[in-house]
């Protein structure tokens, strides 16, 4: 099983049995001592989706929050709290209903991940949307995920951007 759609399906059965709520309780613990996160001023999240490392616990820190929002090809960057107004996308994710902003202003962006390797490789759900907002900005990446969903080797592409941080439990 090396292809990407194998082991995206793969990922998928196996978080699915994963105690997710605890692995993200956890992971929000691991965050909140790494110096990147505590140095950040401006962070970008994703809103899990179900089955998802789950780290809305963070908007409870002294930064400014930021969600992804999906515009065509591309990752627009938006303003987020607890209180935002949200809108279901076309790929069934809640997205903020706010104006974008520049992403030159963010300091750490996490990314979420179906899998990760040992080299710093992440497996997304396959639109590409993070590996072009990764290229295209100067950001530090951190990519949360459960230990169970770490290999050793991920198969890489030439568009595939590397993750700065990989950070489990």
């Amino acid at each position: 099983m090396d292809n990407k759609i194998d082991l995206r399906i793969e990922a998928k059965k196996l978080r699915k049995k994963l105690p997710m709520k605890e692995i993200s309780s956890e992971i929000v613990k691991l965050l909140r001592k790494n110096k990147i996160y505590l140095n950040a001023k401006n962070v970008m999240l994703f809103y899990p989706t179900k089955f998802e490392i789950d780290l809305r616990e963070l908007l409870n820190d002294d930064k400014n929050f930021y969600l992804p929002r999906v515009n065509g090809d591309n990752l627009e960057v938006c303003p987020f709290s607890s209180n935002t107004p949200l809108i279901k996308s076309s790929l069934g994710i809640n997205e903020p209903a706010t104006i974008q902003i520049d992403p030159k202003i963010l300091d750490v962006v996490i990314v979420p991940a179906l899998m990760t390797d040992k080299n710093g490789y992440r497996l997304g759900y396959g639109g590409g949307f993070y590996d072009r907002f990764i290229k295209n900005n100067n950001f530090t990446t951190i990519c949360p995920i459960p230990k169970e969903l770490t290999v050793d080797s991920l198969p890489v592409e030439e568009f595939d951007e590397k993750i700065d941080y990989i950070i489990s439990f």
